[in-house]
């Protein structure tokens, strides 16, 4: 059986819509009491992009397919390819999360750090 994969819709997706993908990996962390890791891994169709949001969590995102634009509050957007890794402070506030291409899906795996039983996603209005 595949993993299960999540599908980000286009910027026209409301807010609010912003689903949790079911985790490939998850994890208390023993050493780290009240702490878990967690893999996802998402899949973004061509021309894919999510809404603004936070992880309030450490996150390191890396690409196994295709080319994905990431940008946090205040700092330069970066597109990364097959191979290359994004990394998220947990007070940083993901301002863009798109698919470089419109016309090929990307694909990453994204690894949390974070309060056990936590949302991985909070919406930014």
């Amino acid at each position: 059986m595949k993993p299960m994969r999540f599908l980000l819709a286009v910027l026209a997706l409301p807010t609010a819509a912003l689903a949790q993908p079911a985790p490939l990996f998850e994890k208390a962390l023993p050493d780290l009491p009240g702490k878990e890791v967690t893999l996802v891994e998402v899949v973004l169709p061509p021309g894919g992009a999510s809404p603004a949001h936070r992880h309030n969590a450490h996150v390191v995102v890396y690409v196994l397919e295709g080319r994905i634009t990431m940008q946090v509050k205040d700092k330069p957007p970066q597109t990364l390819g097959v191979g290359q890794t994004f990394y998220e402070q947990p007070e940083d506030i993901h301002t863009v999360g798109r698919n470089a291409s419109a016309t090929a899906p990307a694909r990453f795996l994204a690894f949390f750090i974070k309060s056990k039983g936590a949302p991985r996603t909070v919406p930014v209005p």
